[in-house]
C-alpha cells in the first residue's frame, strides 16, 4: 500500500498523531448534527506553522474541524488538536497533525490488524515518508469500553498491547504516548476504566486527566471551552515530559 505523500508543498518535521474516539475527533460546538462554526482564538489556524495530514495523505493548513474527513460519518467540531498545536508552536517548529480518531470506537477496534489500527499506522508512515519525525501519540479513548465488566477487565492489557504494537510497527520503541483519562461514560464502569488508564506504567507514557472538564448536555462530549483546555493540558504534558528544553523558534 503506497503511503507516499501526494502533496509535498508542506513538510512539517514535528508530527503528532491524534487518535482515539469522539472526544479526540472533536464534538465541541456540535448540536443536532450541526457544527456552530465557532473557532476560539486558541484554535485559529497558523498557515506558516501548523499543518494537518488529510484523508488523502497530503498536508494542508490545519484548521477546525481537524477530523472532518477522517471521522467522516459523524459531524465533527472543535477538538483538542488545534489548541494543543498553538500552545506548543513557540517551542516546536513546523507542526504536522495526523488526525486518526473515529467516534464510538472501542479499544478492540484499534487492535493490531484491525482497520482503524492499520489506517493509523499507514497515516503515520505517510507523515514519516517525507521527513517528518513523530514526536508523540495523543490518545483519548475509553468511553465505549465503560459498558461492561469484560471491557473493564481487558482494557489495560489491550491498551498496553496497542502501545507496544504502534511502537514496533513505526520502529519507534520510545515513542511518547500522552493518553487522556476519560471524563465521561457509563457511571457503573467509568472509574474502573479510569483506574486502568492511570495504572499503565510503561516508559514514556503519561496520563492527562480530563475529569472535571465541562461536558455538553449529552453528558458525553466535551464543550468547545473544555476542548481548548484539554489541548492546553496535553501541550503542558508534552512540553514538560518530552519537548526540548530550549525554544526552537526564534522570537520576532
Amino acid at each position: 500500500m503506497d503511503s507516499t505523500l501526494e502533496n509535498v508543498a508542506y513538510s512539517p518535521k514535528n508530527v503528532f498523531i491524534l487518535s482515539g474516539q469522539s472526544n479526540m475527533a472533536g464534538r465541541g460546538g456540535v448540536e443536532k448534527h450541526h457544527w456552530d462554526g465557532i473557532v476560539p482564538n486558541e484554535c485559529h489556524p497558523d498557515a506558516s506553522r501548523i499543518f494537518r495530514l488529510s484523508a488523502h495523505l497530503h498536508y494542508e493548513v490545519a484548521r477546525e474541524p481537524l477530523h472532518h474527513d477522517i471521522d467522516a460519518k459523524k459531524t465533527c467540531g472543535v477538538g483538542p488538536g488545534m489548541s494543543f498545536a498553538n500552545a506548543i508552536k513557540d517551542r516546536v517548529e513546523a507542526i504536522g497533525l495526523v488526525p486518526c480518531a473515529v467516534g464510538g470506537t472501542a479499544i478492540k477496534e484499534w487492535a493490531h490488524g484491525q482497520h482503524l489500527y492499520v489506517n493509523m499506522v499507514k497515516r503515520a508512515r505517510a507523515a514519516m515518508s517525507h521527513g517528518g519525525e513523530i514526536k508523540a501519540l495523543l490518545w483519548y479513548q475509553g468511553e465505549s469500553d465503560a459498558l461492561s465488566q469484560h471491557c473493564v477487565n481487558t482494557y489495560k492489557a489491550n491498551m498496553e498491547k496497542l502501545i507496544h504494537d504502534v511502537r514496533a510497527d513505526l520502529h519507534l520503541p520510545s515513542l511518547p504516548i500522552i493518553q487522556v483519562a476519560i471524563a465521561s461514560g457509563d457511571e457503573k464502569y467509568i472509574e474502573k476504566i479510569r483506574e486502568a488508564q492511570k495504572a499503565i506504567d510503561l516508559p514514556n507514557v503519561v496520563c492527562v486527566d480530563a475529569m472535571g472538564l465541562q461536558l455538553k448536555g449529552d453528558n458525553l462530549h466535551l464543550t468547545t471551552e473544555s476542548q481548548v483546555k484539554l489541548g492546553q493540558m496535553l501541550a503542558d504534558a508534552y512540553l514538560t515530559h518530552f519537548a526540548p528544553q530550549e525554544p526552537c523558534v526564534a522570537s520576532s
